[in-house]
């Protein structure tokens, strides 16, 4: 069973939706989500928020955080998950803001570089992953998305209800 497969299945289970928000997968984490047969009954909204002012706009990210932390920080990927969480109602918000190079990298914030967040309930989960800056992009970008899979199932059947 695929991570998606059974991200699906344990949402279904518990009657739980799921949002994403994604910068650095630029769709691909929805894809996985909704390559999944029956996804249409937990998949609630996506966005591609690739520029700062869709993060700002779509997803209430300060012009401060953007600015002062950037985009590729554990403050907006927390307060990613925090709007998209407001903005949709659901139950889950997945987000990632990353660099999948090649260029773009700094020695701070090199390629490879990933914040994925999940926010469950009040609780934001923020996970930093750094991968080779020497991974093609295509790469970076499926273990970007995989990685955000593993920890929203992750969050999930630590916090499960049932």
């Amino acid at each position: 069973m695929t991570l998606e497969e059974e991200l699906g299945k344990f949402l279904i289970e518990n009657k739980l939706t799921v949002a994403t928000a994604e910068s650095c997968t630029g769709g691909l984490l929805s894809s996985k989500l909704t390559d999944v047969p029956g996804s249409s009954s937990y998949v609630k909204l996506n966005f591609v928020t690739y520029a700062n002012e869709a993060k700002h706009e779509i997803l209430d990210v300060s012009w401060d955080i953007l600015n002062n932390k950037g985009a590729v920080s554990e403050e907006c990927a927390e307060a990613m998950a925090n709007g998209l969480y407001e903005r949709t109602g659901c139950d889950v918000a997945l987000c990632t803001t990353g660099i999948a190079g090649p260029d773009g990298g700094t020695k701070e914030k090199p390629v490879g570089l990933v914040y994925i967040s999940v926010r469950y309930k009040s609780i934001v989960t923020i996970k930093e992953i750094r991968l080779s800056p020497n991974t093609e992009r295509k790469k970076l970008k499926e273990e970007f998305a995989n990685q955000a899979l593993k920890l929203a199932l992750s969050v999930l059947r630590e916090n499960r209800i049932c």
